[in-house]
């Protein structure tokens, strides 16, 4: 079960892990939202690293996060084990901090925000390869909404 964060980093970049795409998205803290990247292919041998490596080199995030596929009663499906693999080379070679995410839900949201941008005519049909990205936004964002205290009321002491 993923380790509730007590304060989230300023910037993260984010994975969907799938076993054939990954979906990836940033997001920053000061503004508890994120941003969807390009998808990266997952091939037999493993992640496309070289991509992995160079949005690493042009985000420059201060930790990063990997959505763990639960079952809606809370247990590890299938692909958490590969998740959670992922996620330990992740951390291995970038030498970030690498935060597990409860992805419940996520492909539903995806879904339906990639719904949305199509009735909206900011999507197609054919740019559905991106609802991993869209996933992995979603993650970024209840990963932040999860760590970043609510603003404080007006008026209020600090």
């Amino acid at each position: 079960m993923p380790e509730p964060v007590a304060s989230a980093p300023a910037s993260v970049l984010g994975f969907d892990f799938g076993t054939r795409r990954i979906g990836m998205a940033f997001g920053q803290r000061i503004t508890g939202t994120a941003m969807a990247l390009p998808v990266v292919a997952q091939h037999a041998a493993g992640p496309d690293w070289p991509r992995i490596d160079q949005a690493l080199r042009e985000w420059r995030p201060a930790a990063l996060v990997v959505g763990l596929p639960l079952a809606l009663d809370g247990g590890e499906q299938g692909t958490a084990l590969l998740a959670r693999r992922f996620a330990s080379e992740l951390g291995e070679r970038s030498g970030l901090t690498v935060h597990l995410q409860d992805e419940r839900m996520t492909s539903i949201e995806a879904s339906r925000r990639f719904a949305a941008m199509r009735a909206a005519g900011q999507r197609r049909q054919r740019d559905a390869g991106q609802l991993d990205s869209i996933a992995a936004q979603v993650i970024v964002e209840n990963f932040l909404a999860a760590t970043v205290p609510p603003p404080a009321a007006p008026g209020a002491a600090p």
